[in-house]
């Protein structure tokens, strides 16, 4: 990066500090008493205090510096934006490519069984557990989704508003029934009938609801979870008979697919990102304390669409910013909280408020991650010398006896190309943990876990998680965490290399 660079990312995060703090939140104060006398000067409401005279004449250098704090404020938020664009025009649910679920707005598809190699649709998929997906939009009415009964096996549904936020709590670690779940936007004051097990509010009309349910690398429990697959069904309310409705997800149509790259699908076009993020502004309400911020930027908006050198302006500070702000969050050594032998993590996944930086940085690298109570993750891109990962050498992940992941659910080490994908491997195997039975522990109980191309001799086979050669990243899930995962007493192991 160079200094020129360097100096409007500063500033454009100055800026940032600047607007919020035009009106930052205030602590709430303590109702007065009888005997206490009136506030002499009332606090003065956000809607009092003056924003950007409509108008105004902006200077160009100006219109990048807030370009570029825009650019990342909003990069997640049209990102699911036009998501929706893309999805809303299919006809049905079904599988794009064959491999992905993919459905119209207000209903979700499922696969059954683990993701293929080949999607290219949300980075850092899993080989864990079976997958569904949807996109809601709740602007005209309630959607309603079903669980199914469970049993012990493991589940979570995932439901994240536009900002990738979480907002409901469904899944084994909740306790929560089978039943019908209202999903609601954020102005609906309707009636909730007969039969709806629990209501959630969103603080957006639109949104993801994400299912996974666990399953064991074996063939019976393929067969056995399919049943439960089809009681796995989003709706509007409108459709709701107060019966489980089911849906045989074998016989989906499958659609072409529009992501055939190595890399993610680019939901977000520099060029084009200040077209879409006035609606991005009208679809996400400010946050307690964002009002500055979106009059700020609406202003600028409205001043480049009044003039080309604004505009072009804009679109310069959207591909600066494109290259020099979010495309180095991709690395996972760019964000996070550091750990011990070069690992990272988050604390406040799909819970970022106005922890603006981590949420671009989760959109760009693994978007729509869980909540930490559901998941707790880890990140590395480099060995126990800080070196990046490289498969053209060997590496050994040991876990010490009685020291892989403490969860209650199920834990994985799953490996992923530059691309934060799959690479396909003889032995089809992208990811090893609790689904593998075959897994071999040593004499004195530890379990090595061998990451290399070639595969390792004897009975290390069977704890081989091949790697592509070329550079990759390790990624440790630990689902339904334990608190030792959650307050830093356990962390990964270190990744050596093999000399």
């Amino acid at each position: 990066m160079g200094k020129e660079t360097s100096v409007s990312v500063i500033l454009g995060v100055s800026l940032l500090r600047i607007v919020i703090g035009c009106n930052p939140p205030q602590p709430a104060s303590p109702a007065p008493t009888a005997s206490a006398p009136a506030a002499s000067t009332p606090a003065a409401s956000s809607a009092s205090v003056p924003g950007p005279v409509p108008g105004t004449r902006l200077t160009e250098d100006y219109v990048r510096r807030v370009g570029a704090t825009a650019y990342l404020w909003g990069w997640p938020m049209v990102n699911m934006h036009n998501r929706k664009l893309i999805l809303s025009k299919l006809p049905e649910p079904g599988l794009m490519g064959g491999i992905v679920p993919v459905a119209p707005i207000n209903q979700l598809a499922m696969v059954r069984d683990y993701i293929d190699p080949g999607e290219r649709l949300v980075a850092c998929p899993n080989q864990d557990v079976v997958y569904g997906f949807g996109l809601f939009s709740l602007d005209q009415e309630p959607l309603v989704v079903q669980v199914p009964d469970f049993g012990d096996r493991f589940w979570v549904y995932q439901v994240v508003d536009q900002r990738t936020d979480s907002f409901v709590q469904l899944g084994k670690m909740y306790g929560t029934k089978p039943g019908f779940y209202l999903i609601a936007g954020p102005d609906w004051k309707g009636f909730v009938p007969r039969g709806i097990t629990g209501v959630f509010q969103s603080k957006t009309n639109l949104g993801a609801v994400i299912p996974r349910v666990f399953m064991d690398d074996t063939d019976a429990d393929r067969q056995a979870i399919q049943p439960l697959l089809t009681g796995i069904l989003m709706y509007p309310l409108s459709k709701f008979t107060g019966q489980k409705q089911t849906k045989d997800w074998s016989t989906v149509p499958h659609f072409p697919n529009t992501s055939t790259g190595e890399e993610e699908t680019k939901w977000v076009q520099p060029e084009s990102f200040f077209d879409e993020l006035g609606a991005a502004l009208k679809e996400v309400p400010p946050l307690p304390g964002e009002e500055a911020l979106y009059a700020n930027f609406q202003s600028v908006l409205d001043a480049a669409s009044k003039d080309p050198k604004l505009h072009a302006a804009l679109v310069e500070s959207a591909v600066d910013a494109d290259k020099n702000l979010i495309t180095p969050l991709f690395q996972f050594h760019n964000s996070g909280l550091p750990l011990a032998y070069n690992w990272t993590t988050i604390k406040n996944g799909a819970a970022f408020g106005m922890d603006y930086y981590s949420r671009a940085a989760v959109a760009k690298s693994n978007i729509f991650v869980n909540s930490e109570r559901e998941t707790k993750y880890f990140y590395q891109d480099a060995d126990g010398n800080g070196e990046q990962l490289d498969g053209n050498h060997s590496y050994t992940v040991t876990f010490a006896a009685g020291k892989t992941p403490p969860v209650k659910g199920f834990w994985s080490l799953t490996v992923y190309n530059q691309h934060h994908f799959f690479s396909p491997n003889e032995i089809e195997r992208y990811s090893v943990g609790t689904k593998n039975k075959m897994l071999v522990t040593a004499p004195d109980g530890s379990l090595t876990i061998y990451v290399q191309s070639t595969p390792p001799e004897g009975d290390k086979r069977a704890n081989w998680l091949p790697v592509p050669k070329e550079n990759f990243v390790l990624y440790v899930r630990a689902y339904w965490p334990e608190e030792a995962a959650l307050n830093g007493v356990w962390t990964p192991p270190v990744v050596t290399k093999v000399k």
